[in-house]
């Protein structure tokens, strides 16, 4: 069932967006009076098709579904000979340069608009989330050196206010990404506003594709661990643990919240374990002995232990919802600092500064795309407005066959006065193929490694 709703998923996330971005590219030609001659959702054969419209556009599906393609009338493409003086006029080598750069633009520019008005919806619903209140997870973490503390609600990062947790790890990725100082403003209980600065340094060598916040030591704040239940038959049960017990150390190591006590107990599979905790306010210790399960890991399979125990993890969540004129800034914030730092990354893979891995693929984003329909409408939403944006920059990336290695031939030809001569423009055609085959090549690569 998983793995249906995960194929389900990428099809309507991936084939929507291509279809908003070959639109765009339609409604532009139109607008600017370029005859289009087919509409294609995929790429290769024509599968199915029907026209209809002015000028009996062909509507297609073609058979391989990543991609898609708007064709015009051109003389590059096929014998114009025969054709009336009025279809002429319409094809698309005979419009002045800023009426085909629009053309071409209008693809990533839809991707961008689609996004921001997802987005912008999802701010005027407002999104149940964790609030910005921190763990500190370890006493010599970055996080702890800094002087951040548990219960700590982070206010603003680098100047940038901050009330829910992915606002706060967004502003963490961002400076880990540049390498720069995290600045912190925080409130805390009982000493009002606090500051910390957490040193550039300390972010040299973190891995961008792990939890940026959870190697520096920030987590979630969580509440105190109390069991809310025990497993009939489960280590737990005959160890004595009931519901309402309160959880305090684990071998004299003191258990903060729910997720510390489950860290503990998976490290310590086929072992015996001194509980504390408080029953009614009072103090008990019991002997646990969790069971050595196989799980599935990063790193393949490994041996974990388990007690049958379910104790509390949900954090404090909150629900900011905004204004449409707040939401719609907002939105376009959000769309220009995600451009942004897909940018900087992709800079990054190309100086070296960043791992290969970061580039990934179908299956990578189909895992996502099933992950997020199966956590809510929100994060799934959420989910396709970041896959648009990454569609609309790669697309205006300067590489021939994409959107952005023609609107490099026509701003050559804005600052020349001459168009790209054809020969040059078939060799960038090819090496951009190459380029871009070499890149979907390594995507497949990283998305079975990670598989594997």
């Amino acid at each position: 069932m998983n793995f249906l709703q995960t194929v389900l998923a990428f099809v309507v996330c991936l084939g929507s967006l291509i279809v908003f971005h070959e639109l765009g590219h339609y409604l532009v030609a139109r607008w600017c009076g370029v005859k289009v001659l087919r509409f294609s959702v995929g790429m290769g054969k024509v599968v199915w098709s029907r026209r209809f419209g002015p000028d009996q556009t062909e509507w297609a599906i073609s058979a391989l579904p990543l991609g898609g393609y708007v064709k015009m009338l051109d003389a590059r493409e096929g014998e114009l000979a025969g054709l009336p003086e009025a279809d002429l006029q319409r094809e698309f080598t005979r419009q002045n340069v800023w009426k085909r750069i629009a053309i071409v633009a209008a693809g990533p520019a839809a991707n961008f608009l689609i996004a921001i008005v997802l987005f912008a919806g999802l701010f005027m619903h407002g999104i149940e989330e964790p609030s910005s209140k921190i763990s500190v997870r370890a006493a010599g973490s970055a996080a702890a050196q800094a002087g951040l503390q548990s219960g700590d609600v982070i206010t603003a990062v680098n100047e940038q206010p901050v009330q829910v947790w992915s606002e706060l790890r967004w502003q963490f990725i961002q400076s880990a990404i540049d390498k720069h100082d995290i600045r912190i403003a925080a409130e805390r209980p009982g000493a009002g506003r606090v500051s910390a600065t957490v040193p550039a340094s300390a972010l040299a060598g973190l891995d961008l594709e792990d939890d940026v916040p959870s190697q520096l030591g920030v987590g979630v704040s969580r509440p105190a661990p109390v069991v809310q239940q025990v497993m009939p038959g489960s280590p737990a049960e005959r160890a004595g643990l009931r519901e309402g017990d309160l959880l305090t150390t684990v071998d004299g190591t003191p258990v903060a919240d729910g997720i510390a006590f489950i860290d503990i107990i998976r490290a310590s599979a086929g072992k015996t374990v001194q509980v504390a905790l408080l029953r009614a306010g009072q103090p008990l210790v019991l002997d646990a002995a969790p069971q050595a399960e196989q799980a599935k890991s990063g790193k393949g399979t490994v041996t974990v232990g388990k007690i049958g125990a379910y104790v509390a993890l949900q954090p404090d969540m909150i629900n900011v919802p905004s204004s449409p004129i707040a939401a719609l800034g907002k939105a376009v914030a959000k769309v220009w600092d995600t451009c942004a730092m897909t940018l900087k990354m992709i800079g990054k893979m190309i100086t070296g500064e960043a791992s290969l891995k970061n580039v990934t693929g179908p299956i990578t984003i189909a895992d996502y795309a099933g992950q997020t329909a199966r956590m809510g409408v929100a994060s799934y939403l959420s989910f396709i407005a970041f896959i648009s944006i990454s569609l609309g920059v790669m697309n205006l990336l300067p590489i021939p066959v994409l959107d952005g290695g023609h609107l490099l031939y026509y701003s050559l030809e804005v600052l020349t006065g001459r168009s790209v001569p054809e020969r040059v423009g078939e060799i960038a055609q090819r090496l951009g193929m190459g380029l871009l085959l070499t890149l979907m090549l390594l995507a497949v690569f990283n998305d079975v490694a990670r598989l594997l």
